[in-house]
């Protein structure tokens, strides 16, 4: 029987953190845990209740509210992919869209959303078994994991790939406006003064630009072999 470890996963958004997290938790059998969808999600829950708009977050309602938000996740055996639940709702459908992309940045710099969600991961987990991504993964939830990645590519590229997955979704944006999207959404990720987005000194820093999900899958697999053989 191999050992239990934690993977860390993070980088910037639209990266292919997730889709890499769910090849790893396929081959090996460990959980999977989306921590952006946790942010999405408390984000859409702020757009469905009025607690966000051009003038910021409602802080203060937030903070009332924070206490009777759950969330959780659910394998869909006929997609063989985890689904995300907010208050019992799967709202997997509502989190990916642009209209929470723009906004879930102002959401997760709160310190009290940040506190809240990191705390379930790291209670997640205390088992071991799990691959996490995320934007402070390796350097805040998982500080001991026993491999970290840092995922990133070049923003323009970031862009085509989220743009077309959103057209292939049925909706209809401009490509000038997912780049504007997504540069806002680093700038906020790494100026954030909690936890910010940054490369942990022991993540493996992997650009794939220019290499193939294939090839960048095979490479990361050959180093968790050598983890668990190690």
């Amino acid at each position: 029987m191999r050992k239990m470890i934690n993977i860390a996963i993070d980088g910037h958004s639209s990266c292919g953190k997730s889709t890499i997290a769910k090849a790893i938790s396929k081959r090996y059998q460990m959980k999977y845990i989306d921590t952006g969808a946790m942010y999405r999600a408390i984000s859409w829950y702020c757009i469905q209740n009025n607690l966000i708009s051009e003038a910021g977050v409602k802080i203060e309602k937030l903070k009332e509210d924070i206490s009777e938000i759950r969330l959780s996740f659910r394998y869909n055996f006929d997609t063989e992919s985890s689904e995300t639940f907010l208050n019992d709702e799967n709202v997997e459908g509502y989190i990916r869209t642009i209209e929470v992309s723009e906004k879930v940045s102002l959401v997760a710099k709160i310190p009290f959303v940040r506190e809240k969600l990191v705390i379930l991961q790291q209670e997640i987990g205390k088992d071991k078994n799990v691959v996490m991504d995320g934007r402070d993964i390796g350097t805040k939830v998982f500080p001991d994991a026993d491999l970290k990645f840092f995922i990133t590519a070049q923003v323009a590229i970031r862009a085509k790939r989220r743009w077309e997955e959103l057209k292939d979704n049925g909706e209809k944006l401009s490509f000038d406006k997912v780049l504007e999207n997504l540069k806002m959404r680093d700038e906020n990720d790494v100026n954030r003064k909690i936890n910010p987005l940054k490369k942990a000194e022991d993540a493996i820093l992997i650009d794939n630009s220019d290499i193939s999900l294939a090839d960048q899958n095979d490479f990361i697999f050959s180093i968790i072999d050598k983890t668990f053989k190690e």
